[in-house]
């Protein structure tokens, strides 16, 4: 087939996001009568699946102490259990497990998840907290805990096989997914985008979607984006030239043992546990303290990475921002650097809170998971539009969960603006509309 010159909407990134809207656009085309799937065409320069998307660590949950991000992932969720097979989503629901610290905030997530119809239960006091978690784990054992968020909704997918399913549901509305074509530049015309140059040729087309995960930056800098921003703090205060761009290291691993170990006291598959907590941590192997400050943890069984997968707390890569290798993606960067250090801490962190995992660490696969994320200034996504005719999808690493991203994009793109992508519009930032941070020690909570 001949290399395309023209189409109407032309899709960067064939991940989680330029996919989802792709097929998304096609059917509100088609059911809007202004034309259908083949008014569409993804690009990607290596394929599908090949950077973020294909080794994220596939967590979907609602946890989240931004009203925003809560009713945003209320759609995301609603998207993943429509076709739950074709998705390779597995519902198993989230825990979010707390300290006194955090107790306040978990307790109003709760009550707002109630007040938007999320279906969770909340656990508090540390003597009912540990009886309920028992209940699940007979082998619980995580101390400084006083409050348990147990979402019943949300749990994982499989990120290879979900991406396949949604690139089949594009396809057969007539979307084009290009591999192997890295878009090189922008023809201007007047305020908007003309034109896509690709290492392939050049394709003229009306409308820009932009999903590329962690390579926005490149996008951002083609499009002669500012580096910098000024943010109104809450105080009202205007803070000068922050940066756009930041890039942290996800810290993800697989113990491998059977996935089946990690069961519950039914013998069904737990749900996804997050842990954060302010006890001190020690070695599993040793008894050493590994830290005495706060942290946290995240994992579940998972048949798709053979073993027990999951991570801990980000680190911000010093690396100057427009050094930062982000290819090759993933492990193979220089600036992915997942260590012996993190094998300890987070072995002996699954020991900490699961008696099973006690003496484990000699499982631990060599082959990391995780990759480079590309932060927006206050850590959450930016949806809007750009050059007159560019949408940019800048998810800020909360990109694999939100798959309903893309229906919500579609309807934009045929006029109708998001309530629900309202409070991730760019002049957020010098309109001091910011979200509210909590006191998790990740920076996407």
């Amino acid at each position: 087939m001949a290399f395309p010159t023209h189409t109407k909407y032309l899709i960067i990134g064939a991940g989680i996001h330029g996919v989802s809207t792709a097929w998304h656009l096609a059917k509100e085309l088609k059911a809007r009568g202004k034309g259908d799937g083949r008014d569409i065409l993804v690009i990607d320069k290596t394929g599908i699946a090949a950077g973020a998307s294909g080794v994220a660590c596939g967590v979907v949950r609602n946890n989240y102490y931004q009203p925003a991000m809560r009713e945003l992932m209320a759609e995301c969720v609603a998207v993943w259990e429509s076709d739950p097979k074709a998705f390779s989503y597995h519902p198993v629901g989230y825990m979010q497990i707390s300290p006194e610290v955090m107790h306040a905030g978990c307790a109003e997530i709760y009550e707002q998840q109630k007040a938007i119809g999320y279906t969770s239960s909340f656990i508090e006091g540390e003597a009912d907290c540990m009886k309920y978690m028992k209940g699940i784990f007979s082998d619980w054992r995580a101390k400084g805990i006083t409050n348990v968020l147990h979402e019943k909704k949300g749990g994982y997918s499989n990120q290879t096989r979900a991406m396949y399913g949604l690139a089949g549901k594009a396809e057969a509305e007539g979307v084009r997914i290009l591999t192997g074509v890295k878009a090189t530049g922008f023809k201007a015309d007047g305020k908007g985008i003309s034109a896509v140059e690709t290492d392939r040729g050049t394709i003229q087309c009306d409308q820009v979607i932009v999903g590329a995960g962690p390579w926005v930056r490149h996008i951002w800098d083609m499009l002669d984006l500012p580096k910098t921003v000024d943010i109104k703090g809450r105080d009202g205060t205007m803070h000068r030239n922050i940066p756009m761009w930041t890039y942290w290291c996800l810290e993800e691993g697989t113990l491998g043992v059977d996935p089946d170990l990690q069961k519950t006291n039914e013998g069904k598959m737990p749900p996804v546990i997050h842990v954060d907590t302010d006890a001190p941590l020690h070695s599993d192997v040793d008894g050493s303290l590994i830290t005495d400050k706060m942290w946290g943890i995240y994992y579940k069984p998972d048949f798709h990475f053979g073993g027990v997968q999951g991570g801990a707390m980000p680190y911000k890569v010093e690396t100057p921002v427009d050094k930062v290798a982000v290819d090759p993606y993933g492990p193979d960067s220089p600036d992915f650097i997942v260590g012996d250090d993190f094998a300890h801490m987070w072995c002996s962190a699954l020991a900490f809170c699961q008696e099973r995992f006690s003496g484990q660490i000699a499982k631990w696969k060599k082959e990391p998971s995780g990759g480079l994320g590309c932060f927006t200034p206050d850590n959450f996504p930016v949806f809007d539009r750009f050059r007159d005719n560019v949408y940019i999808i800048a998810d800020s690493n909360h990109g694999w969960k939100m798959i309903g991203v893309g229906k919500l994009v579609a309807k934009e793109l045929m006029g109708e603006t998001s309530r629900i992508l309202e409070p991730f519009r760019f002049s957020r930032y010098a309109e001091g509309k910011l979200h509210p941070t909590s006191s998790s020690p990740f920076p996407w909570s």
